[in-house]
């Protein structure tokens, strides 16, 4: 399954928001604001959702000023964020979010919906950074 988020622009260089996305705790400021539980723990965050199991994000691969990758810490669910930072100008960059999971039939019907809308927070929340 891969959702993709909105594209978001921004009036910052693509090396600043690479190092947003490089420090896991401001990930705390792009989450949805219904968030009960948030810790970062070194290469990884824990986060609660109301009515979500608790699902822990580690740091998967970094490109340089280009792409950051989380994937999920249980080998339970199998699935990947990544955000793709595109430089535009100098001060201005575009990222995009793409989720894509590996999930049985039955599960991705079950997750889709609220997936799709988590990442469409999260790139809403991208835009206000």
């Amino acid at each position: 399954m891969n959702i993709e988020g909105n594209t978001v622009v921004l009036e910052k260089s693509q090396e600043e928001l690479f190092n947003f996305f490089s420090d896991l705790n401001n990930f705390e400021q792009i989450m949805p604001e219904n968030t009960n539980k948030f810790e970062v723990d070194g290469d990884s965050f824990l986060f609660g959702l109301p009515g979500m199991p608790e699902i822990r994000l580690v740091l998967k691969e970094k490109t340089e000023f280009s792409n950051i990758t989380l994937g999920a810490a249980s080998s339970k669910l199998n699935f990947t964020l990544s955000a793709d930072i595109t430089k535009i100008e100098e001060n201005k960059s575009e990222v995009s979010l793409n989720f894509n999971g590996e999930f049985n039939a039955m599960m991705a019907m079950m997750v889709k919906k609220p997936l799709t809308k988590f990442v469409d927070t999260l790139s809403e929340n991208i835009g206000k950074i």
